[in-house]
């Protein structure tokens, strides 16, 4: 028997790839079907199982991709109904892999036709469960996240609760969990860095399924101080449900160079440009009217939560050589309109002799110089409120980058503002979006490095107090 876990760390998502004597499974695959078939190649192994723990709402899954590549059967649980062939399977239904068995356990609450996958080893032991979004480490899944369901998300609650007491719990403390998600998601409020523990750990760490915890209790518990997830959850959720078009026509799509001035004449039609480069590389120039959304960091994650027509055409800066990944990570979240990539990055675009902007920056010691002179000047957090209400500058205005669309006449045109989130990542991609929607580029300024480095200065803030996880974006 051999157990991988495939861990996207931008995404928090896990993939787990299962064998045993030739006969594979994939379990929740990621939109790049790649990974999973060279795997199985390399260790002369057939996919037989595409197994879905659930509709996920924060990713698109290669399912559909990788079944019509490998003729793998997709099984979802109970409850499921695809706009596209599909094996659904009956709860504690048996399925073979070789020397080992999935059974198919019926976990709904996190969503209806939740399913957890329990693995029994070739000695008939129950080895470890493969949990999707219903049993976190830590947590447990967010219940407000149904595809069109009548269902309140207390309602939601109390069947996790039930699925919980009845299909995880009375497992073994032995038993492996293997989880759909670590800490980053905004699938859960309370997700361990951790990617795998035993369920008697779980048992014993885990709020949400500790002993005693009472049904009224649990639903309280979980549905408090929930917020709203990321706008393309049910985008994306929709496109699992009804299928998608192919990843490989996605890429090829996405993969063609294009012209400095073809570049400008896309965006006069409303094309999107997003600059993937590092916000310490876009701050010294960049195409004015572009998004600024580093790949190093969680950008999928914030293509979804800050691009609302998952529809938009899109066209990315990246650094030479990761066009492709470009693209691959806007499919992953299902922005499947990319239309090219500049090619020769922004150098060619300086070549061509067009319009370059820039972001004004200030260190923290000039900002601190500048801060005891004047105490009113204004300082604007882009953290998440965890991260605020932990430390924060005395005065500073929080405005969450994770809820800028919905705020962006929040902020007086006419003044100057100072913006930093922890290191300069988000906060400069606030201020492009801000810049693109009519506020003056003077009088935006980054904050270089952060609140890492404001803290470094004597600039006063607030005593730091341990935060509490959050799903904000």
């Amino acid at each position: 028997m051999y157990i991988e876990q495939l861990y996207t760390g931008c995404l928090a998502e896990a993939a787990y790839y299962i064998e045993s004597k030739g006969v594979a499974a994939v379990i929740d695959p990621l939109r790049e079907t790649e990974p999973y078939i060279n795997m199985a190649t390399e260790r002369n192994a057939k996919i037989k199982y595409i197994f879905e723990t659930h509709f996920h709402a924060d990713f698109v899954s290669g399912h559909i991709d990788l079944s019509r590549k490998t003729g793998a059967t997709i099984v979802y649980g109970p409850n499921a109904n695809p706009d596209y062939e599909v094996y659904v399977g009956k709860d504690e239904e048996i399925f073979e892999i070789g020397d080992v068995k999935i059974k198919l356990l019926h976990t709904p609450g996190h969503t209806m036709e939740s399913s957890t996958f329990l693995l029994i080893d070739e000695q008939g032991k129950e080895h470890a469960i493969f949990t999707g979004d219903t049993l976190f480490l830590g947590d447990v899944g967010r219940p407000d996240l149904a595809i069109k369901s009548d269902l309140t998300q207390e309602d939601l609650a109390g069947h996790l609760y039930d699925s919980l007491q009845s299909k995880i719990l009375p497992l073994p403390d032995s038993v492996i969990v293997y989880p759909g998600h670590g800490a980053g998601s905004s699938c859960g409020k309370n997700l361990s860095t951790d990617t795998v523990d035993t369920l008697g750990n779980q048992k014993q760490n885990n709020y949400a399924i500790r002993e005693g915890l009472t049904k009224e209790q649990f639903i309280a518990e979980v549905t408090d101080g929930i917020l709203p997830p990321p706008q393309y959850f049910p985008k994306n959720a929709m496109m699992n449900k009804m299928g998608y078009e192919s990843y490989d026509d996605v890429l090829a799509k996405g993969s063609t160079g294009l012209t400095p001035d073809e570049v400008e004449q896309k965006m006069k039609e409303g094309v999107l440009v997003i600059d993937t480069r590092p916000h310490v590389q876009f701050e010294y120039g960049y195409i004015p009217g572009s998004m600024s959304i580093g790949l190093d960091g969680n950008f999928a994650m914030w293509v979804g939560a800050l691009i609302y027509d998952i529809n938009q055409p899109i066209i990315v800066v990246t650094e030479p050589g990761r066009e492709q990944e470009a693209v691959m990570r806007l499919a992953r979240v299902g922005y499947d309109n990319s239309i090219g990539y500049l090619a020769g990055s922004f150098d060619s675009w300086k070549k061509a002799g067009k319009p370059v902007d820039t972001i004004h920056v200030i260190h923290p010691k000039d900002l601190n110089e500048l801060y005891h002179q004047d105490e009113g000047i204004k300082i604007v957090d882009v953290r998440t409120a965890g991260e605020y209400n932990s430390q924060y500058v005395v005065g500073a205005d929080h405005y969450p980058l994770g809820y800028i669309m919905e705020n962006l006449n929040q902020l007086d045109k006419d003044k100057k503002y100072y913006f930093h989130c922890a290191a300069g990542y988000r906060s400069m991609m606030a201020i492009t979006i801000l810049k693109n929607n009519g506020y003056n580029g003077d009088n935006l300024i980054n904050i270089d490095g952060g609140f890492d480095e404001i803290i470094k200065t004597d600039l006063p803030t607030t005593e730091y107090v341990c935060p509490t996880t959050t799903m904000e974006t």
